[in-house]
């Protein structure tokens, strides 16, 4: 019945080709950030990592949390997963010559990647209590771009749009948080804000409804 409406429907077909054109700041990340990192002087292909994320997709292997030391390049190889996956960007041309270039194209540019930078939330809210709410709705407006009417007006969760995303219009999200850890860090004093972020965590990734929405989850950060 869903794939009849979805064949008909030419709203539905709108969604599915504004996902494939339309590109944010968070939703659908253009490529620049991963092209810094080519123009350097230095640059050490690690592209290997992204063949074993295609081979995890879609698997109870594909939620990974990276912790390191700093300057280990956990933001670096963030940019370069949301370049490969994100519709918003083009980057055969960029990967045509690295490792990733010469085996696997079949991922490339295919899927609706949501990259946020916890920190520099945190570094622009107004208020700490409200990094959560500004995360939701940076994300959430970017999203009822690309998928106009899908979305409710009233305020729901990033969770719960994400499956109801899902559940309309079928598409699963790669999901890349840059330092996640960083409420831990800086507000380890602040039990309320905590609180609101892990269960802000714990919704988006806890359970059985999130396989429904997620393709890969790929976060950074540098506490055990």
């Amino acid at each position: 019945m869903v794939s009849l409406l979805i064949e008909n429907n030419d709203t539905v077909k709108t969604f599915l080709y504004r996902s494939v054109c339309e590109m944010g700041r968070f939703v659908n990340p253009d490529n620049s950030a991963f092209q810094v990192a080519l123009n350097s002087r230095i640059y050490v292909d690690k592209t290997g990592m992204i063949e074993y994320m295609n081979h995890v997709l879609d698997t109870t292997d594909a939620y990974i949390c990276n912790s390191r030391p700093r300057r280990f390049g956990k933001s670096y190889a963030a940019n370069m997963l949301a370049a490969y996956y994100s519709k918003g960007a083009d980057s055969e041309q960029m990967f045509s010559g690295l490792s990733i270039g010469k085996t696997q194209k079949k991922y490339l540019n295919k899927y609706d990647v949501i990259h946020i930078d916890v920190q520099w939330f945190l570094a622009n809210c107004d208020n700490v209590d409200n990094v959560v709410a500004f995360i939701t709705k940076s994300v959430q407006a970017e999203l009822r771009e690309i998928y106009p009417g899908v979305l409710p007006e009233e305020e729901i969760s990033l969770s719960e749009s994400l499956s109801r995303i899902k559940n309309i219009v079928g598409q699963k999200f790669i999901i890349i948080i840059d330092e996640w850890d960083v409420l831990i860090r800086d507000e380890a004093a602040n039990k309320k804000v905590q609180e609101k972020y892990i269960n802000f965590l714990r919704a988006m990734f806890k359970g059985t409804e999130p396989t429904k929405y997620i393709q890969l989850v790929y976060l950074t950060g540098i506490l055990p």
